[in-house]
C-alpha cells in the first residue's frame, strides 16, 4: 500500500494543478497579511474562502483521479494485491497531496508573518486543521460517486451537485426549516442538523475557538450553550473523523467487490 500511495501521491504533487493550488494559497496568505495586521481577521477570512473551496477541489480532484487512472487500477488489480491496498493507497495518496498544498500554501505566508509569536497561532492550526479533514472527507465522498458511477458525466454531475448541496442548499432547507417550525423548540434539530454537515461543523468548530458562535446566529448559539466550547470542541472533532471513516469504508467496501 506505501507504494502505491507513494506513486500516487507524487503523480498528483508533479501535476501543474498542484502547484496551481499551492500558488493560490500562498497568494491568498501573502495579501491577506499584506492588507490586515489582525491575524484573528484574516482566519476568519481565510475560514469563509476554505469552507467552499476546499470540499470543492476535493470533490473534483478525486473524480478526476479515479477516472483517469482506471486503466492503471486495472493493471494493478491483475496483480497479487489486495484491493483495499491498491485502493486506500490511491486515496491516500490523493487526499494527502491536496491537504498538503493548504498547508504549505497557508502556512509559508503565516510563518513569514511571524505567526509563532501570536497568540493566534492555535486559530490558524486549528483553521488547517478542519481544512485538511475536509479534504479527506469530500476526496472520499467523491470516490464513492465515482466508482458508484462508470459513466464519467454522471459521475462527475453528481459529485458536484453532492459539494452543491453541502455547500449552499444545506444551508437554505435549514434556515427553511427553522421558519416553518420557528414555534416548535428546535435546540436538538439544529443541533443535528450542523452535525450532519461537515462544512457547517467545521465553521462552528471554528468559530467555537474563535469566541464568535454569535456569527452563525440560532445554531452557534444552541451548539456552544448545549454542549460548552470544549465539550463543543471534542464532539465536533469526533464528528469529523466518522465523517471521514464511513465514506472511506464504503468506497473500499464497494471496491472489493466490483466487477472491473
Amino acid at each position: 500500500m506505501l507504494k502505491i500511495l507513494k506513486y500516487s501521491f507524487f503523480d498528483l504533487v508533479r501535476s501543474r494543478w498542484s502547484y496551481v493550488y499551492l500558488l493560490f494559497y500562498l497568494a491568498l496568505g501573502f495579501t491577506l497579511l499584506f492588507l490586515n495586521n489582525d491575524l484573528s481577521k484574516a482566519v476568519i477570512t481565510l475560514m469563509n474562502i476554505i469552507i467552499v473551496l476546499v470540499p470543492l477541489i476535493g470533490t473534483i480532484f478525486g473524480v478526476m483521479y479515479y477516472y483517469n487512472s482506471r486503466e492503471f487500477t486495472e493493471l494493478l488489480i491483475a496483480q497479487p494485491i489486495k484491493r483495499s491496498s491498491i485502493f486506500l493507497g490511491q486515496y491516500l495518496g490523493v487526499a494527502g497531496s491536496l491537504a498538503l498544498s493548504l498547508i504549505l500554501g497557508l502556512g509559508i505566508p503565516f510563518i513569514f508573518y511571524g505567526l509563532f509569536k501570536s497568540a493566534a497561532i492555535w486559530d490558524f492550526v486549528l483553521l488547517l486543521y478542519t481544512g485538511a479533514f475536509l479534504t479527506f472527507i469530500f476526496t472520499a465522498l467523491s470516490l464513492n460517486i465515482a466508482i458508484y458511477n462508470e459513466n464519467r458525466i454522471k459521475g462527475f454531475g453528481y459529485a458536484i451537485l453532492m459539494w452543491l448541496f453541502f455547500a449552499v442548499l444545506y444551508d437554505g432547507i435549514f434556515l427553511l426549516s427553522l421558519i416553518i417550525f420557528e414555534d416548535y423548540p428546535l435546540d436538538t434539530f439544529s443541533l443535528t442538523a450542523t452535525l450532519l454537515n461537515p462544512i457547517d461543523l467545521s465553521r462552528t468548530l471554528i468559530l467555537l475557538k474563535l469566541d464568535i458562535s454569535a456569527l452563525l446566529g440560532y445554531t452557534g448559539a444552541v451548539f456552544k450553550s448545549f454542549f460548552g466550547t470544549l465539550l463543543g470542541f471534542g464532539i465536533s472533532i469526533m464528528m469529523l473523523v466518522v465523517w471521514t471513516l464511513i465514506p472511506v469504508f464504503t468506497y473500499l467496501r464497494k471496491a472489493r467487490k466490483k466487477d472491473f
